[in-house]
């Protein structure tokens, strides 16, 4: 078996423009063997993630969820703090993982993604 590898490039696209087309190649729907029950054998770089463009209301108003589970334990963070703590390729991760589906076989398709600034 041979991994074929697909390169990305986010410079001047939107995040879910990018994330949408990268979930597509990691669930293997742009291959002609594509098995709903099988990971593709695909490795998915997405390139230039500084150099997407996020326009400026949208740093604020997109949130980022995360719940402990204790009462009071949701905290609603923005991208842009997202962006300044962990840089964008975190921003690139969150999308993507939200696209694929949360299955068995969701943690071996996000290993095959790979974010570069």
């Amino acid at each position: 078996m041979t991994t074929t590898a697909y390169k990305i490039d986010a410079k001047g696209k939107s995040v879910g423009r990018v994330a949408t087309e990268a979930a597509s190649v990691l669930m293997g729907k742009t291959s002609v063997k594509f098995q709903k029950n099988q990971v593709a054998d695909v490795q998915v770089v997405i390139e230039n993630a500084s150099k997407v463009i996020i326009d400026a209301p949208k740093l604020k108003e997109v949130q980022s969820k995360m719940y402990s589970g204790y009462p009071g334990g949701l905290k609603e963070r923005g991208v842009a703090h997202m962006i300044e703590n962990k840089g964008y390729g975190e921003v690139f991760i969150h999308a993507v993982g939200r696209m694929v589906p949360r299955n068995r076989l969701h943690k071996e398709r996000m290993k095959r993604l790979t974010v570069t600034d």
